[in-house]
């Protein structure tokens, strides 16, 4: 528990280090024609959200952009919105995906299809869930150019619409901030790589030479894949705190959110399971552990040893229930929900482990309405977790 005190000590500091010293998405094309710019936007049984996903795209003030909205085998109203929005605004290009090739996840897929029909200079991939501000994409397109960025990606303020994923997300927020924390990704010294998937921007060249999503077709978390090959391969990327200008949502119900936990930890297991497990311990014991250990020690315990853990395991508490009153402030969460982080932190725990059991089974995942088994997905060498990227560069189909 005094290891734990002083991780929580350090992890708290790390996140207001970050959020203090993050810059911000700002700045303005610096060319009097600034290069054309193709939103590539991928959708899967999207229908209740690519409306206004659409609307706050084709209200940005940029000048020269195309969206090329591609409706991915979706089984509801998606292509239907699409199309109804295409045929008022020359601007969105409809595309619908072919069937999807073995050995491809889907939305990998559905931005390779994109990316065939996108003509502009610049690409920006997001996801359908996601809506932003009017001068969004001015700002990236300024900021890309002024620090001479081959990609930059945006921290968004990420939407929590249901009590599970309220409960869940300021102890999830803390974990990921250990690993994907900007000011890591901004150290040029540091092998940190990662893109937010609702935001990236890159020159087509530079997406096309570091093997387009062709290159990580078989990962779950292809931003994050995508992102850390091109911090290993030299490439210069930055992260910014854009969560004033882009509105993204990572969980819409607990069955999403049980997925999305065990899709953070099933390429993991794949490719290092002893450094999975390491994880999932060390997870349990930060975000959970702290809590029935205080009140055990509180209620059974009479000896020196138990007034010790007593004391270490309640100041452990205070300092997850500290991180998680930052956490939902910065998530413009009610604070209130910083006294549900025990609970949180059990379903961070239950669904990194869920994650673990299902890789070693070597099962199927579900994500956004498909059914992937493990030998097909999550396999290829990069991953967002720190192992070396090796092999499959090639552009591809």
């Amino acid at each position: 528990m005094l290891g734990v005190c002083a991780t929580w000590v350090v992890l708290i500091r790390g996140v207001v280090q970050s959020v203090r010293m993050t810059p911000r998405l700002d700045g303005s094309p610096k060319h009097p024609t600034p290069p054309k710019v193709s939103v590539i936007l991928p959708a899967r049984n999207e229908e209740a959200y690519i409306d206004r996903c659409l609307q706050s795209l084709l209200a940005q003030d940029y000048p020269d952009y195309e969206i090329i909205a591609i409706n991915d085998s979706s089984e509801d109203a998606t292509g239907d919105i699409i199309k109804k929005h295409a045929a008022q605004d020359p601007r969105i290009v409809p595309v619908d995906a072919r069937t999807k090739p073995d050995g491809w996840v889907g939305k990998n897929w559905a931005c390779m299809e994109g990316y065939g029909k996108a003509t502009g200079d610049l690409l920006l991939f997001t996801d359908s869930d996601t809506t932003f501000a009017r001068n969004a994409i001015s700002m990236a397109v300024g900021r890309l150019e002024a620090d001479g960025l081959d990609a930059l990606t945006a921290v968004p303020h990420i939407r929590a619409d249901d009590s599970w994923t309220k409960a869940t997300l300021p102890a999830l927020s803390m974990f990921m901030h250990t690993q994907f924390s900007p000011l890591k990704v901004n150290d040029p010294k540091k092998k940190t790589g990662y893109f937010f998937g609702c935001f990236f921007i890159m020159a087509r060249e530079t997406y096309e030479e570091v093997g387009t999503h062709h290159g990580v077709r078989r990962e779950i978390i292809e931003d994050g894949a995508l992102g850390r090959k091109m911090k290993y391969m030299g490439y210069k990327i930055k992260m910014l705190q854009a969560d004033d200008m882009i509105d993204a949502v990572w969980a819409r119900d607990g069955p999403t959110l049980w997925h999305a936990l065990k899709r953070l930890m099933i390429p993991l297991c794949l490719h290092n399971g002893k450094m999975a497990v390491g994880i999932l311990v060390g997870v349990l014991f930060i975000l959970f552990m702290p809590f029935p250990l205080a009140a055990y020690s509180t209620l059974f315990g009479a000896d020196l040893p138990a007034a010790v853990l007593q004391a270490t395991s309640l100041a452990a508490s205070a300092l997850a229930f500290c991180g998680a009153v930052i956490e939902s402030k910065i998530r413009r969460i009610n604070l209130a929900r910083a006294l549900t982080c025990p609970v949180g932190g059990a379903v961070v725990v239950a669904g990194f482990l869920a994650g673990i059991i299902q890789a070693k089974r070597k099962n199927s995942v579900m994500w956004r309405g498909r059914r992937y088994t493990l030998k097909d997905s999550a396999q290829s060498p990069i991953n967002i977790w720190g192992s070396t990227p090796e092999g499959d560069t090639s552009p591809g189909p």
